[in-house]
């Protein structure tokens, strides 16, 4: 009997008045939905297709064969045969290759110039030249990877060949060729796999930008419609009651968007889970409260609804750039790593780098965990203010 009273005066209790009265809002007002429920699943099948193919394949290269031998001919089709280029055009000149360049029609250009094959029997230097299209830094780097990884090859077969023509018996002739052996091995993505390394990154970061902006918008609104004075009025008077009756319908739909976001990157796209799950999770939830924190902060402080969210479409899409995910921190200047801290994307990705591909220790993730935790503590130290700010005219009533 006691239980059911206690129940009956739950489902009665100002918290639970706050939430039905923020769903009704949510499933009320189109800008909500998209940022909580169709945005998110729509930025994330979409960028799941752009990635797709995993591995980069067949970028257009062109060569310029002015040698026209048996042995160039060889040349083209080895580099052809690499993963990542394809031969789509053969010129006649560096420049109308160079136009071709220009023109964004080729990435890479291979100049093999005339009388290769006589310098290559003579056992005399020669070079292919490689001209690179570098204005896109990943594709330059995946094609100048490959091909000076099979022009190296290359080398060392003709120079075995070479030697055993002088009579060097072929196993002493390939140690000559290469003296020191490189046995090189990729711990986390072996594949070169870019949705492991692009998608571990984007999806998150999306993700987050859908809850600072979708928390702005939901505690904003209030202000710009001039019903704040009513929000606080369902909690009986408690601006902590009603803080927390809004942003609990948002926690867990955003925990779910997180959870689409797992189940695309783990089961859809396959990447390696060789940590703790759980400890991935713990993470999330974490990674939404701080970005919630974050969010009531800057509105307090601005206690304007669109600067709140050009200011939060900025600080959450720079994340990404600070994270050390596309350069290394290592590299960064002092200020980059110093500002790198500002962003709780920063520690999640740590975390989930370190429980998916690594699968390092889980006790490796808890300076991390603790930084998320220090983020929700300051929009808690900061709620006084918020409280301060609920009394202004602006919140009570409409611009």
């Amino acid at each position: 009997m006691k239980f059911k009273e206690f129940l009956q005066r739950f489902r009665r209790s100002a918290l639970i008045r706050v939430i039905q009265r923020e769903l009704l809002k949510i499933f009320g007002n189109w800008v909500l939905l998209f940022t909580t429920i169709f945005g998110p699943v729509a930025v994330f099948l979409l960028v799941s297709w752009m990635f797709s193919a995993a591995v980069v394949r067949d970028l257009p290269v062109t060569v310029v064969d002015l040698d026209h031998t048996q042995f160039s001919r060889k040349i083209v089709r080895i580099i052809d045969a690499v993963p990542a280029t394809g031969v789509v055009y053969r010129s006649v000149s560096l420049d109308e290759a160079k136009a071709q360049m220009v023109k964004g029609e080729t990435d890479a250009v291979i100049y093999i110039p005339e009388g290769l094959e006589k310098s290559v029997q003579k056992g005399i230097q020669a070079e292919l030249a490689l001209y690179l299209n570098n204005t896109n830094v990943i594709k330059g780097g995946v094609i100048k990877s490959q091909l000076m990884n099979t022009f190296a090859n290359l080398s060392g077969v003709i120079k075995v060949q070479t030697m055993i023509r002088k009579g060097i018996p072929q196993e002493e002739a390939v140690k000559k060729a290469q003296p020191i052996k490189s046995d090189i091995h990729l711990l986390f993505n072996p594949y070169g796999n870019y949705a492991y390394f692009l998608m571990m990154g984007l999806l998150p970061l999306l993700a987050v930008v859908f809850i600072f902006l979708g928390t702005s918008y939901a505690i904003g609104i209030e202000m710009k419609d001039g019903t704040a004075a009513e929000w606080v009025k369902v909690a009986e008077g408690s601006t902590i009651v009603a803080m927390i009756g809004k942003l609990i319908p948002y926690l867990f739909l955003f925990f779910a968007n997180l959870m689409a976001m797992n189940l695309i990157l783990i089961k859809v796209m396959g990447t390696p889970l060789n940590g703790s799950f759980l400890i991935i999770l713990v993470s999330e939830f974490l990674l939404i409260l701080a970005y919630q924190a974050m969010a009531v902060l800057l509105l307090t402080i601005t206690i304007n609804l669109r600067l709140s969210l050009s200011l939060g479409s900025a600080y959450t899409m720079m994340a990404l750039t600070f994270s050390g995910l596309t350069f290394p921190a290592m590299g960064m200047p002092m200020i980059a790593k110093l500002f790198s801290f500002v962003f709780p994307y920063t520690f999640w990705l740590k975390i989930f780098l370190s429980q998916s591909l690594r699968g390092e220790p889980v006790h490796e993730t808890i300076p991390s965990l603790l930084l998320l935790l220090l983020f929700i503590l300051t929009g808690i130290i900061g709620f006084p203010l918020f409280k301060k700010r609920m009394k202004d005219e602006r919140w009570r009533t409409k611009e």
